[in-house]
Parts: structure tokens; sequence; C-alpha cells
């Protein structure tokens, strides 16, 4: 059966008044009869660039017949490690994760224009005010971008135009302390930034100081709200790395890189506060090799999220109780690759990306939305060094 999905999408000058629709028509069944749900995709893939890779690059995704197009450079770059989309689909941004730029000690950020046929336009560049950025979002009205710095133990904030660029920034929180990680934990290194669902908070992962902070946003002028922050603290050694809010609001997950650990957490958003509800472990209690995970994504339909192993390389599923929060692990699914770095979920959840950074390959997953289990797709796209990928719906879908 031919299927589609497609967005309606009203952007107003605050987010009470954006409102968001995502219908998905049509199903196609696989393995014991569940559903997914299909469109078409374009994809935008971050690497670390060297003898193999060159920057940015892109390729089709057509879901309703598993097919992926040619895998091609978008945009030259260096190091452009982790990539957002902004929320009108029209802009692309990435961070540079170096640690000079312009003669300054620090990395960069980069503004795209996101071309018809899937190549990358260069807008601007900006400074992010702390060395290795790794990790970028950007607000849902689409007026600021966050950076978090992870040499830097920094978050930065800018705002953007309304042609895509860069401008100034109105921003830069360092954070302060250690933990007990004799070499990753001597100092702050913020891995994530996050905003919550009602664009009001930002949650920012910190790997060197086993924090999650919550900081409070003002949308009109991109300040943080400083004497009204707070933070969540994770158990010692944990190293809290990439963040994801339950999309209704009322749980948040963080996966522990060092720990091989995800923690469920209860998110009050009229206060701002996360407290520790379950943490399990990634791993099979029989694995003995060395892991570390990478990133965690939530199902848009809520009940599961999905965790990645380096080490084991996997990818671990976990069920959510949408009552208490607490998680039930599903499986641990190979990912036909070296060092899972990063995964993406097609927005209308039937498929889920691998980028496996070390065996330079993404490998492509369906979803059961019943079950929350990953089948093989049996379709691999031949990609170096990837280590984001971001899916961006085509005009016409399939």
């Amino acid at each position: 059966m031919r299927r589609f999905c497609f967005w309606i999408e009203w952007l107003g000058g605050a987010w009470v008044g954006r409102f968001v629709f995502v219908v998905c028509l049509g199903l196609a069944s696989f393995g014991d009869g569940s559903s997914v749900l299909a469109a078409e995709y374009r994809v935008f893939v971050g690497t670390y660039t060297g003898k193999e890779s060159r920057g940015i690059y892109s390729f089709s995704f057509d879901a309703s017949k598993e097919k992926a197009g040619a895998f091609r450079l978008a945009a030259k770059a260096e190091n452009p490690s982790f990539l957002a989309i902004h929320p009108n689909r029209r802009f692309l941004y990435a961070v540079n994760e170096v640690n000079k730029f312009a003669g300054m000690a620090s990395g960069a950020a980069s503004a795209y224009q996101i071309q018809p046929d899937g190549s990358l336009l260069f807008l601007n560049q900006a400074a992010t005010g702390g060395g290795a950025p790794c990790h970028l979002a950007v607000e849902a009205n689409g007026n600021f971008l966050l950076v978090a710095n992870y040499n830097g133990g920094s978050v930065s904030v800018f705002r953007l135009g309304e042609d895509g660029s860069i401008q100034e920034r109105t921003e830069l929180v360092r954070h302060l302390g250690r933990s007990r990680h004799p070499r990753r934990q001597r100092r702050p290194h913020a891995h994530s930034v996050n905003l919550d669902v009602g664009n009001r908070y930002v949650a920012a992962a910190d790997l060197g100081v086993d924090k999650v902070f919550v900081y409070p946003l003002d949308a009109a002028t991109g300040r943080l709200h400083l004497a009204k922050a707070n933070a969540v603290s994770l158990p010692p050694g944990s190293g809290p790395r990439h963040f994801a809010f339950h999309p209704q609001g009322k749980w948040a997950f963080v996966n522990g890189e060092l720990s091989s650990s995800l923690t469920s957490l209860r998110w009050n958003s009229a206060k701002g506060t996360l407290e520790p509800v379950d943490t399990q472990s990634t791993l099979p209690a029989d694995f003995a090799g060395g892991n570390s995970t990478a990133e965690v994504r939530m199902h848009p339909n809520g009940k599961f999220v999905y965790v990645s192993n380096r080490g084991h390389d996997s990818i671990a599923v976990f069920g959510v109780n949408a009552a208490t929060g607490r998680l039930t692990p599903i499986e641990r699914e190979p990912t036909q690759g070296q060092t899972p770095r990063h995964f993406g979920i097609s927005p209308c959840g039937g498929y889920l990306l691998a980028a496996n950074q070390k065996s330079n390959s993404i490998v492509i997953f369906r979803i059961d939305s019943a079950t929350g289990k990953l089948e093989a797709a049996g379709l691999k796209v031949e990609a170096p060094t990837p280590v984001c990928v971001r899916f961006l719906q085509m005009a016409k879908a399939d």
C-alpha cells in the first residue's frame, strides 16, 4: 500500500501561537504484522573531516520504497559533527568541533540555506565562545540558536536573522566543578542543549560535573535567567551526555556516557525541575568489554526510548511507563557496524538510521510502533565517519 506523511504548521510569534500537526496516512506491515509509517526524506549527515570526509553530506530516503538515493557532499566544512534544522525547514546549522577559530580559543557554528537539491548554501559562521562545540539546537520560534561547548564547559546562545544567519551572541554561561573520573571529569564538559516542549527551559547535560542544568529562557532577548536556574545531580561517574524530553512533557531521559546507563526523570514544567525516577543499564549483564553510550532519542509516540552503545555496538531499546516514568528493557539490537555515535528516528516513527562512525556506514532499521523493536531493513549507506543524521521531509511525499 502506498502511504505518506505530511506536516501542517503555523508559526506564531510565541510558543503558545505555534501549532504543529503531523498527519500520517497509509500503513504497511512487516514481520509480525505491525505497521510502519512512511514518507520521503532528505537526510543530512554530519561528520568528522579528514582523509575520507570533507564536510556535510546528504542523501534521499524514500521510506515507502525503502530506497536510499545518492550520497553526496552538501557543503565543505571542518568537523561539522552535529547538525540542527530550523523549524521553518529552510536553514541548517552545524557546529565546527574545533578548539581554535579565527585566532581565538573557540570553536564555531555555521549557518546554511538548504537548497532544493539537498546542497547547502553557506551563510555565515560565528565563534561559539568555547572549545570543541559538540551539540546545538534551535528554539521552537526559530529566533535563537543554542550551542554546547565541550572543552569550554559552557552554553552559548545566538540570535538568528530572518535570512537564517547567525547574529550576535546573547548569552554565554560557563559551568563549574568536576567529578570522579580521573580523565574525563577533571573539568566541566557541556555535551548537549535541549528545549522543553513548552519552549521555556533549556536543559544542558554536562558530562564533566555529572549534572543536568536547567535554565529558564527569555524567548524575547535570548538570555538565560541564571538566578532562577537549577540542576539535578546524577551518580558520580555517570557522565550525562545527551538528553530527551518526553513528547507529552511529563518525563525526560538522559544517558550516562561513562556508566552505560539510561536515567528517566520527572519533569516539573511549572518549576523547571528534574527528579530522577529510574536508572537502567544499557548493556546485557554478561557483557565484559569497554563501552560508552552516545545518543538518546524518544519515539514520537512516547512509548519507547532508544540509546546507542559504542563498544557493544548496539541500540538499547526501553519501554516507558506513562504513569510512573519507569523503564523496561526491551532489546539490544546490533547496529551492524562499529561505534554508533548517533542515530535518527524518522518524524513519523517508522525508521531508525544508525550512524556507525568507525565503520563508515549508516544502517537503516524499521521500528515496530507496537513493541518498539528494531528490524534491519537490509539497507546500508556508505558514509565517511558519520556522527550525526538529521531528517528533513521533502515537499513531495510518496
